[in-house]
C-alpha cells in the first residue's frame, strides 16, 4: 500500500506539539531513574512513611518544573498528592484529570528482598508496573506541558495512597478533587498486549462466618452440627452464582475453620469475591449471596456476613475519548485498542461520577501483584507522548 503525502501528514503530530514530544523523547533515562528510586521504597497500603517518601520524590520533580503541588494527609495511609498545570486558553471550563496510586500490595521489606533490576529492557521490582511507572509517566507529561504548553484546558494530577485496598479513605478525596473534570485519564499499567482499558469490572468482598455445634467426632458426632459441612455447601452454592448474569463471577478464596480433627467444627469463616460490570444488578446479586450465606444449609447451623467492602466498575469509555487517544498514539508510532478487564481501579469511582474515563495509559507491564511483575521500559516515551498529545487534542 502506498502512503500518500496527505495520509502521512494526517499521522504526523501538530508542529505546536513538537517541542514537548522531543523533550519527552530525551527523558527515558530520567524516567527510569525516578522509577528506580520509588520502586526501591516500600509503600504498601498502610505503610505511611513509605507512601510519604514516594510522594516527596514525585513532588520534588514536579516543583522543580514550577508546578504547584500540595499534599493531603490521610491518617493511617500516608498522604495524597495534588498538582495543577494551568491551561493556555483563558476561561477554559473544567480540567482534565491524570490519576494514579502510590500504594502497592507488597509488605514491608519486599524492596530490600528484590530491589529494582533491569533485564533485557524490562524493569522488575515491587510495584514497578502497578503502578509506579504510571506515576512517573504522569509526572513527566505534566512537566512537558508546564515547560512547553499546548494544553488549552488545565491538567490536574491526583495520586492517592489506598487504592489497593479499595480506597476506603481516598474515595472521598477523589470525589472532591476530580469533580468537574471533563475526562479522567488513569495511568494504570498498559496491558501486556499494549492495549488500554476501556471498561473495568467492580468488585465486592464479603467476610462471613458459619456457626455450628461442637461435639466429639468419635463419641457423639450426631450431637454436633458441622460448620465446615455447612460452609462447604455454601461454597458450592456461591460458586454456582457465577454466570447468573453476564459478567458476574463469584469466588470463595479464603476459608478457615474447625478446632481439631476429632471435633465437629463449631465455626468456619470465609472471604468471597464478587466481580460485576456496570450493567449488572449489583443489589440483586448481593441479595442472592446474602441468602446463601444466611440459609440454614445444615440443621442447627447459621451464617452471617461480618464485613463487606466494594470497588466500583468503570463503565465503557465513550468512543470519542478512546478514538482521540488512538489517533494520538498513531501519531507517535503505535497502534492500540481498548479492552475490558476484570480488575478494579479508582477509575471506577470517576466513572460512577459520570466522568468519561480511560484507563491503563501507563507504560506496558504485566504480572502485577507477583514476583514476576515487570515494566517494559521501551514503552515509556511513546506512551508519555501519546498521553501528552491526547491532552492537547482534547482542547
Amino acid at each position: 500500500m502506498t502512503t500518500t503525502p496527505a495520509a502521512t501528514a494526517a499521522l504526523a503530530p501538530p508542529d505546536s506539539a513538537r517541542p514537548a514530544l522531543d523533550w519527552l523523547a530525551s527523558q527515558q533515562q530520567a524516567m527510569a531513574g525516578l522509577l528506580e528510586q520509588i520502586v526501591n521504597i516500600d509503600s504498601g497500603s498502610g505503610h505511611e512513611a513509605g507512601v510519604r517518601q514516594v510522594a516527596a520524590l514525585l513532588r520534588a520533580r514536579l516543583e522543580s518544573a514550577g508546578i504547584a503541588v500540595q499534599t493531603l494527609p490521610q491518617p493511617g495511609w500516608g498522604e495524597c498528592l495534588l498538582a495543577r498545570v494551568p491551561g493556555n486558553a483563558a476561561g477554559a471550563a473544567g480540567h482534565y484529570q491524570l490519576m494514579g496510586h502510590m500504594d502497592t500490595v507488597f509488605p514491608l521489606g519486599t524492596a530490600a528482598e528484590r530491589p529494582w533490576r533491569v533485564e533485557a529492557g524490562k524493569a522488575y521490582g515491587p510495584g514497578v508496573a502497578d503502578m509506579k511507572s504510571g506515576l512517573v509517566l504522569n509526572v513527566f507529561v505534566a512537566e512537558a506541558l508546564a515547560r512547553f504548553g499546548g494544553n488549552a484546558t488545565p491538567v490536574h494530577l491526583l495520586f492517592t495512597c489506598d487504592e489497593e485496598v479499595g480506597s476506603p479513605a481516598c474515595r472521598s478525596v477523589i470525589r472532591e478533587h476530580v469533580q468537574g473534570a471533563r475526562a479522567v485519564l488513569n495511568a494504570e499499567p498498559g496491558r501486556i498486549s499494549g492495549n488500554v482499558v476501556n471498561e473495568r469490572k467492580g468488585s465486592y468482598h464479603l467476610h462471613f462466618e458459619v456457626k455450628g455445634v461442637a461435639a466429639h467426632a468419635g463419641v457423639n458426632p450426631t450431637q454436633g452440627a458441622s460448620a465446615i459441612d455447612a460452609m462447604a455447601r455454601k461454597i458450592l452454592a456461591l460458586h454456582a452464582l457465577t454466570g447468573c448474569e453476564p459478567g458476574i463471577t463469584v469466588n470463595v478464596g479464603v476459608v478457615q475453620g474447625g478446632m481439631a480433627s476429632n471435633v465437629v467444627a463449631p465455626l468456619a469463616t470465609a472471604h468471597v469475591d464478587l466481580r460485576y460490570t456496570a450493567q449488572n444488578d449489583l443489589e440483586g446479586v448481593l441479595a442472592r449471596i446474602q441468602a446463601v450465606i444466611e440459609e440454614e444449609s445444615l440443621p442447627r447451623t447459621s451464617g452471617r456476613i461480618l464485613a463487606r467492602t466494594g470497588t466500583l466498575p468503570m463503565a465503557r469509555t465513550p468512543d470519542a475519548l478512546l478514538q482521540t487517544y488512538q489517533r494520538c498514539a498513531a501519531q507517535v508510532g503505535f497502534a492500540v485498542e481498548g479492552e475490558p478487564t476484570g480488575g478494579a481501579a479508582d477509575s471506577g469511582i470517576t466513572s460512577d461520577m459520570g466522568i468519561p474515563s480511560l484507563c491503563a495509559l501507563g507504560p506496558v507491564g504485566g504480572y502485577a501483584h507477583s514476583e514476576r511483575e515487570f515494566c517494559d521500559l521501551a514503552t515509556f516515551v511513546p506512551r508519555a507522548q501519546a498521553l501528552a498529545l491526547t491532552l492537547m487534542a482534547l482542547g
